[in-house]
């Protein structure tokens, strides 16, 4: 192998607004140690990054408490983690030197009201009718729209772009929200 480590992370999207779940995918060297295994974490709308300590091959679940948003209770109920652009880095030592870097488009918030809206659309074993399969077009258009705006922060690195994107598409979403679930 090798004679350094391939640092790696997977940042799977999930439903839970509670949780934000980091994975670490790393290839490690059998020939250096491994240590200081450090995960920073902006979190969107904060200046300065959480730094917690990484799971060596597994999984860290990040909460609200862990990154300090929320101090109190933080045994009984967890404060839901906003949506945004997570700016998350993982290093081990030396750490300024052996790190990886992601921005992660948290759209949790926005997924839970797509399939919401989903939840009061008529739907049945056969054909929808014509206003059914509007609300279908306007929720898929949204959806391809979230997945754009993720790729354009998360791969194409325009945050900006990606941020007026997922803006767009959670206030047409609040829009239908009010028009479908009542």
């Amino acid at each position: 192998m090798a004679n350094k480590h391939i640092l790696s992370l997977d940042i799977p999207d999930t439903l839970n607004a509670n949780v934000l779940r980091v994975v670490d995918t790393s290839v490690y060297s059998t020939e250096l140690a491994v240590a200081c295994p450090t995960l920073q974490i902006l979190v969107p709308g904060f200046t300065d990054p959480v730094t917690l300590t990484m799971v060596q091959g597994g999984e860290t679940l990040v909460t609200s408490c862990s990154l300090g948003i929320q101090v109190t209770n933080c045994d009984s109920v967890l404060t839901a983690l906003p949506d945004g652009i997570y700016v998350i880095r993982y290093s081990v030592a030396p750490n300024d030197k052996v790190f990886v870097e992601y921005n992660y488009l948290r759209i949790t918030t926005a997924m839970n009201k797509y399939y919401n809206i989903y939840c009061g659309v008529n739907l049945s074993g056969c054909e929808p009718l014509q206003p059914e399969k509007d609300k279908l077009n306007k929720l898929r258009l949204l959806r391809s729209m979230l997945d754009g705006a993720k790729a354009k922060v998360e791969f194409c690195h325009n945050n900006d772009q990606g941020m007026a994107i997922y803006n767009y598409a959670l206030a047409q979403l609040d829009k239908l929200s009010c028009t479908y679930c009542k």
